[in-house]
C-alpha cells in the first residue's frame, strides 16, 4: 500500500462477509471504488463470521475472496479474523473507509479507529430488496 500512497492514490477500504455474492455487493463495490484509487477489500474468515451468524457463511472465505477478487472495481482482498475491522484499517491506513448505509458513523464499531488513523468515512447506499440474507431466506424456501 505504500508504493499507492506514495504516488498520491486515495485507498478505499471495506471489508464483510460477502457471502452469497448478489448484485448488491457489485453495485455496493463499484460505489466505493469510484470514492478513491485503490479499492481493498477485507474479507471476514469464516470463523469470524461463525461467531456473528450462526449457520454461516454458507461460502468458504476462500472462494468468497476468489469471487471478491475477480470484480471488476476490486484492487486487493485480504481475509481477516477480527471481530471487527479495526487491526485492518490499522494496517492498510486508507483515506477512505467505506461502509454500508446501514451503518451511521454513531454504530459504525470502527469509526474510532478510522478516526484515529484520518481515514474519511463513506456510508454507500443499500440495494434495496438484496441482501444475503434475503436470498438465503428464498433458497430456504
Amino acid at each position: 500500500m505504500e508504493s499507492w500512497r506514495e504516488r498520491g492514490a486515495r485507498i478505499v477500504l471495506t471489508n464483510g462477509h460477502f457471502d452469497l455474492l448478489h448484485v448488491g455487493h457489485l453495485r455496493y463495490l463499484r460505489a466505493a471504488r469510484a470514492l478513491g484509487d485503490v479499492l481493498v477489500v477485507g474479507i471476514n474468515s469464516d470463523a469470524s463470521v461463525r461467531a456473528r451468524k450462526a449457520g454461516r457463511p454458507l461460502v468458504p472465505e476462500a472462494e468468497r475472496a476468489e469471487l471478491v477478487a475477480a470484480l471488476e472495481p476490486v484492487d486487493f482482498v485480504v481475509v481477516f479474523g477480527e471481530a471487527t475491522a479495526d487491526a485492518l484499517l490499522r494496517t492498510i491506513r486508507p483515506s477512505i473507509y467505506a461502509k454500508g448505509a446501514d451503518y451511521s458513523e454513531e454504530t459504525l464499531p470502527e469509526a474510532a479507529a478510522a478516526r484515529e488513523i484520518g481515514a474519511q468515512l463513506a456510508f454507500i447506499p443499500l440495494v434495496p430488496g438484496r441482501s444475503t440474507s434475503a436470498l438465503a431466506d428464498l433458497l430456504q424456501r
